[in-house]
């Protein structure tokens, strides 16, 4: 299946495949996806992870493939189905799934977080929830599924105490990620390397809203010296925030430094298209401090 439909730059726009477990109707983001396959056998790896089915080797690389439905509560995957091989935080996995219907272009705008419409096991494995038609597609936190199973894949926070001993700053660092365990490490970190003044919101509107009021009072150098954002969040995503920024004569020389899990080459071509100054996959919270100090030096 062919899931390499382009999106124009900094539209607010993704692309989401709707793919089904146990007849309900979940989503990904297609950025995320290499490619989708017929199940294949899989090698059990001994003593792993209960959602952990085994590895595989659909060509030169081997691939451990995850079953969803554990993931959810829902039960154990049997043979068939499809999997989706996905690419994020550079990492190659294949999450095994019972269909796929089809896949949707939606604005970020119309991603709503999700509440008590969805149960919470499906609640902390997801990033939001949008109609299509008469049904409510969940589109799960595909990062945090695979964190949980193996945490020595998220942010690796150890990197910040190699850095040493550092000199306190009072640059004004405003941070734009959705994941509140993320913001929260993304926060942590930047203190723990030395930047204390700090504004940390849930999406690039909110973002985009300190930026503008600031810009209003005149106090934008007081309060936005750089911006550190995610690419994927409800409301505004973080290219559009890029697109933004970049595109005011009042903003366009704030450095932004995109940190997200999808970065890879075609992600960078777009983000270097929208005038992003650097861009960091998720884990390398010790570059990302590294890439702040350049840029605000």
């Amino acid at each position: 299946m062919d899931t390499k439909i382009l999106l124009e730059n900094g539209t607010n726009e993704l692309e989401v495949l709707e793919f089904e477990l146990g007849g309900n109707p979940y989503g990904i983001n297609v950025a995320k996806i290499k490619e989708i396959i017929p199940y294949q056998k899989v090698t059990p790896v001994p003593n792993s992870h209960p959602s952990i089915e085994g590895i595989f080797m659909p060509r030169d690389d081997m691939i451990t493939a995850i079953d969803l439905k554990n993931c959810l509560q829902r039960g154990v995957s049997s043979e068939g189905g499809l999997f989706i091989i996905t690419n994020f935080n550079k990492l190659d996995i294949a999450f095994h799934v019972d269909q796929v219907r089809g896949i949707h272009r939606v604005s970020w705008e119309h991603i709503i977080k999700p509440g008590a419409t969805v149960s919470s096991a499906e609640e902390s494995i997801s990033t939001g929830i949008v109609k299509i038609e008469d049904r409510l597609i969940i589109i799960l936190d595909f990062e945090k599924i695979v964190t949980d199973i193996n945490p020595e894949t998220g942010l690796k926070i150890s990197e910040i105490s190699e850095l040493g001993e550092r000199t306190r700053s009072d640059v004004p660092i405003l941070i734009a990620e959705d994941s509140i365990l993320l913001n929260k490490l993304i926060v942590d970190s930047l203190k723990k390397a030395g930047y204390d003044n700090l504004i940390h919101v849930a999406n690039g509107q909110d973002a985009w809203n300190i930026i503008c009021e600031c810009k209003e009072n005149g106090t934008l150098k007081d309060h936005v010296q750089c911006v550190i954002t995610d690419i994927e969040m409800p409301m505004m995503d973080g290219h559009r925030l890029t697109k933004l920024i970049k595109s005011d004569e009042a903003t366009k020389d704030i450095p932004i430094v995109i940190f997200s899990s999808l970065v890879n080459d075609e992600m960078k071509r777009k983000g270097e298209a929208l005038g992003a100054n650097a861009q960091l996959s998720k884990p390398e919270i010790g570059n990302l401090v590294r890439v702040v100090d350049e840029l605000v030096q």
